[in-house]
């Protein structure tokens, strides 16, 4: 899954991949790959590079057209969780549902609403065909920099 703005982030702001695989601790292939869409940014990495550079998730995913700055937040399993089950009961879904709109099983699924495993990022944008209004930057319980 290629992130619509990474590149174009990282390249707005001069930094070549070797500059973002320091930054995560990472072989400069790997940001290759996910530039490439040949591997998937894991979730943990693009909220370190979001939180680095204060860059809005739904603007790197494309949702949003231009980025809005936002605070630092840590990756809180439980605080996902939540905002996973809440945003599933509010639309009326089961778990299964939601498991079968995003090609998964509903045991799978459960485990990201009870903090056991975290969501794998193409999840997560699969959440915002699912979902009408969907923020990322929400989900994650990030705040915008007014």
């Amino acid at each position: 899954m290629i992130l619509k703005n990474f590149r174009e982030s990282r390249e707005d702001m001069d930094l070549t991949q070797r500059d973002v695989s320091k930054l995560l601790h990472l072989h400069s292939s790997t940001i290759s790959g996910w530039e490439t869409g040949k591997d998937t940014i894991p979730i943990e990495h693009l909220i370190k590079y979001a939180n680095e550079f204060s860059l809005s998730l739904d603007y790197l995913f494309g949702l949003i057209p231009r980025n809005e700055k936002y605070y630092p937040v840590e990756l809180d399993l439980v605080q996902l969780a939540h905002n996973l089950t809440e945003l599933r009961l509010q639309n009326h879904f089961t778990q299964n549902e939601v498991a079968k709109k995003l090609n998964t099983s509903q045991a799978a699924y459960s485990h990201y609403e009870n903090s056991i495993n975290i969501i794998p990022t193409n999840f997560i944008y699969g959440l915002t065909k699912i979902y009408s209004n969907f923020s990322i930057d929400e989900m994650f319980g990030r705040k915008k920099i007014v």
